[in-house]
This record gives structure tokens, C-alpha cells and sequence, in this order.
């Protein structure tokens, strides 16, 4: 049985590569490619949709696709949360709904998060350093987004995260009280770095990411878990099959 799905987006650079790793696994089509004039009634007929849009139509997209009954993975930056919560109701109510958000399809990337998160038991210093491409049309990333929301999560119980002069612009946008300093430059993909700090001591943990095939592997682990659970899943540690905690 082959899994019908409708990419929306699909002329972006991610959703472009979506659109490749489809058809090219087996036992998946691409049947619609919906772009930002496109009308979303172009995806029914699917089995199942991918939306790599913008943080602004993200929601709408999400939106349509529950109420139409179709499980959808969501690679769009700008899940947060707060949003994450809201968006977790709704798939309550609605027995069988399955919405998959990935911040980062790179194993790499999703790794880096998994080993932050069990440093940031130890040190109460942290920073992110996040740099993208310079057509990245948010910031901070969703990676980095997801990243400061696991570790603040870590540290609720172990005294918070110290960020001395946080009112200060150039100590970079707080999210979840780690200071986030988001980069976007010519001749980079993506990269990152999470900044511990301690005494007498530093730790950096960290991802570079040369060539978008690094997400490919992430993609297809996706979908696959997409169209084989049900619910609300954050983060591809859920198809790798591991654990933030």
C-alpha cells in the first residue's frame, strides 16, 4: 500500500528535499506540491501532509489538515512551547489525530539536544550560539528553540539557568532564560553550539551541519513514525526511539 502525501511548501529548500526523499522511499508518493498561493483544499486525497511553510501559516496549515482527519509532520521553525501546548488540546480532542513536529530532521542535531539536555543537570551557565543561512527567514531557529526549552526544563528543579545582564540587547534574545545569539550569514547551512559554563571550567557541545542531506536520513524516520503513531510527538528523538530525560 503506497501513503499518498501532499507537501506544503514544497518549493522551499526544505520542502523541496522533502519532496525527493518521498519518492524515493518506498511505499510513498508525492500526489500534491502546494506552495503560498496555493489553495489547502489541494491536499485532500492525501494520506498524510508535510508542512515545511512559515511560522506565520504554519498553524493554518496544522489546522486544516487535523480537521480534514490527515496525521501531518510539521518541520516548520516557530513551534514553541507555549504553541506546542495549545496545539496539544486540540489533538486531544480529536480521538486518532496525529501531528508529528520536528524542529530538526539532522540525527545530529536532535543528538546534540539529547546530550545537552543531560549536561545541563551539571551547569547552571548556558548560552546557544545558532547560525543559518542568510535567506533563514526566523530567529531564533527552532533548534535553538527547542534546545534552551529542554534544558530549562532540566533546570526548573536545580535553580534555574544564571544570565547575568540579560537586559542587555547584545546578550541575545532570552528564551526560556537562556540567552539565545542567533547568527545568519553567507556560506553556512547550519550550525550550533551550546555553551556551558562552570567553575574553572567550560563545555561546548556541538553541531555543524555541511550539506542539506543531512537531513534526509531524519526525513524518512519522520515519516515513517508519522504514518505509524498516533497523537502529538515533538522532536525526532520519538522515531529514533530516545529519551530527552
Amino acid at each position: 500500500m503506497t501513503t499518498r502525501v501532499a507537501v506544503v511548501g514544497a518549493t522551499g529548500r526544505l520542502g523541496s528535499q522533502v519532496c525527493q526523499v518521498i519518492e524515493g522511499l518506498p511505499g510513498f508518493d508525492v500526489i500534491a506540491r502546494l506552495d503560498s498561493t496555493s489553495d489547502l483544499q489541494d491536499m485532500l486525497g492525501a494520506d498524510a501532509v508535510v508542512d515545511v511553510t512559515h511560522p506565520g501559516v504554519s498553524a493554518t496549515v496544522v489546522n486544516f489538515a487535523l480537521d480534514q482527519g490527515l496525521p501531518i509532520l510539521v518541520g516548520t521553525s516557530g513551534w514553541s512551547a507555549d504553541r506546542v501546548r495549545g496545539l496539544a488540546q486540540k489533538v486531544d480532542s480529536m480521538p486518532g489525530a496525529t501531528v508529528f513536529v520536528v524542529p530538526n530532521f539532522s540525527v545530529g542535531a536532535t543528538v546534540q539536544n539529547l546530550l545537552a539536555a543531560r549536561a545541563a543537570e551539571f551547569f547552571e551557565s548556558i548560552e546557544i550560539v545558532e547560525t543559518h543561512h542568510a535567506g533563514k527567514v526566523d530567529s531564533p531557529s527552532g533548534t535553538a528553540v527547542r534546545a534552551a526549552e529542554t534544558m530549562a526544563d532540566v533546570r526548573k528543579d536545580r535553580g534555574g539557568v544564571v544570565a547575568p545582564h540579560s537586559e542587555q540587547s547584545a546578550r541575545g534574545e532570552q528564551v526560556q532564560g537562556i540567552p539565545v545569539h542567533s547568527l545568519r550569514m553567507q556560506g553556512v547551512v547550519a550550525s550550533q553550539d551550546i555553551v556551558f559554563g562552570g567553575v574553572g571550567e567550560t563545555l561546548t557541545v556541538s553541531h555543524h551541519t555541511s550539506s542539506p542531506d543531512a537531513y534526509r536520513a531524519g526525513i524518512a524516520l519522520a515519516l515513517e513514525y508519522l504514518i505509524s503513531n498516533t497523537g502529538l510527538a515533538v522532536g525526532l528523538e520519538h522515531a529514533l526511539g530516545m529519551s530527552t530525560r
